[in-house]
């Protein structure tokens, strides 16, 4: 028993470190866009919708971020984008709300 506790504490240890570590390392410059691109199977490249799901393209960040917490919090109705909307933290949301509002449109 004691050996399995210890490998527990180690993991622990190691997986906190790691995110300390991870949370301290300098954001890629293309953070912005590689969380935006996973918007793209439903929204479009770079946010211009081809279809009726709602362009995200030139849309001004402030709205775009307060509709991701709506979906987050439950707030609008969605058969997809509350679950995805619970993925992200209000940092990243901020990102891709900035990326979204400075594609043409």
């Amino acid at each position: 028993m004691p050996i399995r506790t210890s490998r527990f504490v180690a993991i622990a240890v190691a997986s906190a470190l790691a995110n300390f570590a991870f949370s301290q390392a300098p954001a890629s410059p293309h953070l912005a866009r590689n969380l935006a691109a996973q918007c793209a199977n439903c929204h479009g490249t770079n946010g211009k919708s081809v279809a009726e799901v709602p362009s995200l393209a030139g849309q001004p960040a402030s709205l775009l971020v307060q509709k991701m917490k709506d979906y987050r919090d439950g707030k609008l109705p969605a058969s997809i984008m509350h679950q995805l909307a619970k993925g992200y933290s209000d940092e990243q949301m901020a990102l891709m709300a900035d990326y979204f509002s400075r594609q043409p449109k």
